[in-house]
């Protein structure tokens, strides 16, 4: 009797599961994606400020006579920097991050660094070469106290009519907390010569001289004049109150700089450990 035959089965193997669940994959992505979406606005946000600051600077460019010194260049620099910074910052988060994240870190870094830089020489950073560096404290100084600029500076003032308005505006109670540093400085006569005011533009000088320890206020109580087209303007408080005006706008770009550039750089930063995160998680 012939025996039954029985179809025979081998005993399949378990195939090892190469591929990563996707629902794993997206569970571990997810935490990384809520970190980078903070940095990535805020990388955006931050590039608005920059657009606000070059129209400040085109807006304010001719202003207290600062057109008189060599500052074009550091104007323009400054302006097609920011401009370029803006473009690239926001191109490296829409286009770059995802495919090429190490060129986009480069390209973005290299004009951050650079305007850096710049903001650091503007709040004078740099002490020893300020004087080279357009825009820093120590190189308003050597310009202003300079004869020949300041004979054009001192002329510009007087056809601003700063002082001469500010004689309309005064009257007997007048209070000098309220006076810009030109104010101050070119159109009445230092507080240490303590001379009685008559009015806008005529003081009494007192008998008695003041001395003070520098000797530089002394010479200003001589150099004042009672004469509407001379006043203070050669006096050194005016100087000091125009290198005092440029020093406060160059400043604060400065401050606006530094700040931005600090953030962006960290936010970038931040950007690429997290993608590189992402992409080896």
């Amino acid at each position: 009797m012939a025996e039954d035959a029985r179809p025979t089965t081998t005993p399949k193997t378990p195939v090892a599961n190469n591929h990563q669940d996707p629902t794993m994959a997206e569970a571990k992505a997810s935490p990384i994606k809520r970190i980078m979406l903070p940095f990535t606005i805020l990388s955006f946000l931050l590039s608005f400020p920059i657009l606000f600051c070059v129209v400040w600077l085109l807006y304010i460019r001719e202003g207290n006579c600062e057109h008189l010194l060599p500052l074009a260049k550091l104007h323009v620099g400054i302006v097609f920097g920011l401009i370029v910074l803006f473009v690239i910052s926001n191109g490296v988060l829409v286009f770059l991050r995802s495919r090429f994240l190490m060129l986009g870190l480069i390209l973005v870094m290299v004009p951050l660094l650079v305007i850096l830089t710049i903001g650091l020489a503007l709040i004078g950073a740099y002490t020893i070469d300020g004087r080279l560096i357009p825009g820093s404290p120590v190189w308003f100084s050597m310009m202003v106290n300079n004869d020949s600029n300041w004979n054009a500076i001192e002329s510009c003032i007087y056809n601003t009519r700063t002082c001469q308005d500010l004689a309309f505006q005064w009257s007997y109670d007048f209070s000098t907390n309220k006076l810009s540093p030109i104010e101050l400085g070119c159109c009445i006569p230092p507080s240490i010569c303590d001379m009685k005011y008559v009015n806008a533009t005529c003081w009494e000088k007192k008998p008695i001289v003041y001395e003070v320890s520098n000797g530089e206020y002394d010479i200003d109580c001589d150099l004042w004049q009672n004469d509407a087209t001379k006043l203070c303007y050669d006096c050194y408080a005016c100087r000091k109150g125009f290198i005092s005006t440029l020093r406060q706008k160059w400043y604060r770009l400065g401050v606006f700089l530094v700040v931005v550039t600090i953030l962006l750089i960290a936010s970038h930063m931040l950007l690429f450990i997290t993608t590189m995160w992402e992409r080896h998680a």
